[in-house]
């Protein structure tokens, strides 16, 4: 799965790495990111690909009350074409989530230490995401904007911490990812767990295991 993770480039950096056209203006760096939480992602549109602040945790357009998106944090790759939940967004709604680190959890005993997973220098990466747009029955108050990441088995570095881990698309990757014209089926082979070699991974401070905490100390190796 993928419960937190990091997201601390600059603006211009990350429309640099990533193709953006435009961030929110109230974007800032973020090193201990947690569901529920607004996050940046990303949509091609008519005007290009630009940023949004989503709330962590899908929301589908049926759902009678918006909590259902606690649980909705994640999508199996291996399912999100069959599930109810997801298959609709699969195919109409893809989006990248920036980021350029995430942390599991290791079980030494009965203790559990976080590490940090990143790419090999620490560049920034996007994750395969969804997102849905959910409205009150009622007709009043505002419409919800949500996302999930995708999660696909764990290759080998995460491995030994955890079986599974999030897709992150490889550069490449992104522009086939977003392009509204391509159903779900035409992107299923990007869905693969990141290669190994490519990667790193530390041990990091427990100040990560409170979502109060949110600063550079989180990613301090231990």
């Amino acid at each position: 799965m993928c419960g937190r993770f990091t997201l601390t480039p600059s603006a211009q950096v990350l429309m640099d790495e990533l193709g953006l056209l435009w961030i929110p203006e109230d974007y800032r760096p973020r090193f201990n990111v947690a569901p529920g939480q607004l996050i940046l992602a990303a949509r091609d549109g008519d005007q290009g690909r630009k940023g949004a602040m989503l709330k962590w945790g899908l929301v589908p357009p049926w759902a009678k009350d918006p909590s259902v998106g606690n649980r909705m944090i994640n999508a199996r790759s291996e399912t999100v074409a069959e599930k109810p939940s997801f298959r609709r967004a699969f195919d109409r709604r893809r989006c990248i989530i920036p980021a350029d680190g995430f942390y599991e959890w290791r079980k030494d005993g009965k203790v559990k230490i976080p590490m940090l997973f990143r790419l090999r220098g620490g560049r920034p990466f996007a994750f395969a995401g969804l997102w849905e747009a959910w409205r009150p029955r009622s007709g009043k108050g505002e419409t919800l904007f949500t996302c999930t990441i995708l999660t696909t088995a764990a290759n080998e570095l995460v491995q030994p911490v955890h079986d599974r881990m999030p897709v992150i698309l490889p550069k490449e990757a992104i522009d086939l990812w977003l392009d509204r014209d391509v159903p779900g089926e035409g992107v299923r082979g990007l869905l693969a767990p990141y290669p190994a070699e490519e990667m790193e991974a530390y041990e990091v401070s427990p100040r990560v295991n409170s979502v109060k905490n949110d600063d550079p100390l989180c990613i301090e190796p231990v």
